[in-house]
């Protein structure tokens, strides 16, 4: 075994003594030695119940002849940093967590490895420390918290209460109805309950392979997320005894599989960062162009918050990732024969858990669709000629098509001021730069300003280009993603107040509508903005990230 390198043989009498005064026997010492890595804490709402899931973990783990041991990780909440200079560091933290989860492994020669997490970035980044390490592997989400309830049983949740600021900074809405919305929309623990970033991170670790059926989906309080966490421990210590490593799983066609559910569950814009970063670092060849063949052959078969009035809870009772994955190979969008951590191939899993929908008002069979194309739209054009993302499936139909003048505001604070003191008109389109990887630095997640623009009821008229990112609770005309970002020169950088710029998404199409000589005249000028941090963990990452369509990785693996 590997963790032999730690325990065993005379050599190792000084180590063995220190697991001794762990509590270590001597017939525990023999067995495989598995990682539990473990993000839970008590600053993150989908965290703070972690340390049961692990509990369950190690249950199985225990039972399957294992010997677990258990670490932790940092872990932001996107929700509670949205919005000031904490936003700065959640994307970077993604690549902390992967190294200090290196760090562990290499220190303690583990076996196997357990990872559990439920939030945004704490997810890719235990997954690319699973792709870097290549050892067995299998992940645990803690699972999604439950709607919120308001009167006449009106689902709401996280992004229900964004989009409420704007509405009551239009005083639409009394600080009463403010207070109640506050305190109904997020009622305990899990990953907030729309098919934002945490969620769909957790569900695509299905079609990855690298999680057991219902992982994503299972709600944070209910008994079959313990049933799971049991199962995976289980499950660990096959994949080690048959040497089943993440990269054995994790494979091209596992990125398209995923990729493909992306498309039908309408996810996150997150993901086309985080799938080819976990990519990237397990050396398979991942990136955002790669995304766009499938917005056109896979259809959105699900209407989940924000995207519809369902959620988390309701694709679980629905028929969860595997009858939507059940419905995507009826049409032969994935592949069924790669490997999984439940020790068959993808489509003997769906056999086993004879996978197909129980409510197709949740799930649309695949010739009754929500819309034909995939929940997401891979844009290029001048201003976009390494790509940019947008939400579709999130857009009215009014907005699809948009021609506008440009609003330019070099951070997300100058655009939400503005929006709030209503400066921004029908027709705009408000453009966010320096918020990149490099030029933010850190790629802010803007909630605020797109769900500002939904409260103040400008998501049908207004457009927002950035080449920052968005929360996977957006909606509307919100583009994000623009690559080369204006720190790397990109010619978002370059854009002035008032120029046209056109949005065209059934043609795949953004672009600056100011001619070539104009252009050329404005880079020959351009200088990007200084670095808005000069100091710190976040100067270093700046040196060495990439921009958003390769994923925000560095440079070198």
């Amino acid at each position: 075994m590997r963790s032999d390198a730690v325990k065993k043989g005379f050599q190792r009498s000084p180590h063995r003594s220190l697991f001794r005064a762990m509590g270590f026997d001597d017939w525990e010492l023999e067995r495989p030695l598995i990682g539990i890595v473990n993000s839970f804490n008590e600053t993150i709402p989908g965290h703070i119940h972690l340390n049961k899931i692990a509990d369950a973990v190690k249950r199985g783990v225990y039972a399957a002849g294992g010997m677990p041991v258990e670490f932790n990780t940092i872990g932001v909440c996107d929700g509670i940093a949205m919005g000031h200079k904490g936003m700065k560091y959640s994307l970077p933290s993604r690549e902390l967590i992967a190294d200090s989860i290196e760090i562990m492994v290499e220190a303690y020669q583990f076996d196997g490895l357990v990872f559990i997490a439920s939030c945004d970035k704490i997810i890719p980044g235990m997954l690319i420390a699973a792709m870097r390490m290549n050892l067995p592997s299998i992940f645990v989400s803690g699972g999604p918290m439950l709607p919120g309830n308001l009167a006449q049983n009106k689902k709401v949740d996280l992004s229900t209460v964004f989009e409420a600021v704007g509405k009551y900074a239009k005083k639409e809405i009394s600080d009463d109805e403010l207070l109640e919305l506050e305190c109904q929309a997020c009622p305990g623990e899990g990953s907030c309950s729309g098919m934002f970033t945490a969620n769909t991170m957790s569900n695509l670790s299905e079609a990855l392979g690298i999680s057991l059926p219902f992982n994503g989906s299972a709600p944070a309080v209910f008994a079959d997320r313990i049933r799971i966490a049991k199962k995976s421990g289980l499950k660990i210590v096959e994949l080690v005894e048959k040497n089943i490593r993440a990269r054995d799983i994790m494979t091209r066609k596992a990125f398209e599989n995923a990729i493909a559910l992306d498309m039908a569950l309408g996810g996150s814009t997150n993901t086309t960062l985080h799938l080819p970063a976990i990519a990237y670092y397990g050396e398979v060849d991942l990136e955002l162009k790669d995304f766009a063949p499938f917005t056109e052959k896979v259809p959105h078969l699900t209407t989940i918050s924000p995207a519809g009035p369902h959620h988390i809870l309701d694709l679980y009772r629905a028929g969860g990732v595997p009858a939507v994955l059940a419905e995507l190979a009826k049409k032969k969008l994935i592949h069924l024969d790669t490997m999984t951590v439940n020790g068959k191939t993808l489509g003997d899993t769906l056999k086993e858990y004879r996978a197909g929908i129980k409510d197709p008002s949740v799930i649309r069979p695949i010739d009754q669709p929500v819309h034909e194309k995939g929940g997401l739209a891979v844009l290029t054009g001048n201003l976009a000629p390494d790509g940019c993302i947008v939400k579709q499936a999130a857009v009215d139909p009014s907005m699809l098509h948009h021609k506008g003048p440009a609003r330019v505001f070099n951070s997300e604070e100058e655009a939400v001021e503005a929006l709030l003191k209503g400066k921004i008109k029908k027709g705009d389109v408000i453009v966010i730069r320096y918020e990149g990887p490099k030029g933010g630095p850190g790629m802010r997640e803007m909630l605020a300003p797109t769900s500002t623009v939904a409260g103040l009821g400008l998501d049908k008229e207004v457009a927002l280009i950035t080449d920052g990112r968005f929360s996977g609770a957006t909606r509307g005309a919100s583009i994000g993603h623009i690559s080369p970002e204006a720190a790397a020169g990109g010619l978002i950088g370059l854009i002035e107040e008032g120029d046209m710029i056109e949005i065209d998404i059934p043609n795949r199409q953004i672009n600056l509508l100011v001619d070539e000589t104009e252009i050329a005249r404005r880079k020959e000028k351009f200088q990007p903005l200084s670095p808005k941090i000069t100091t710190g963990y976040l100067v270093r990452y700046a040196q060495h990230v990439t921009s958003a369509n390769k994923g925000g990785v560095f440079e070198k693996r």
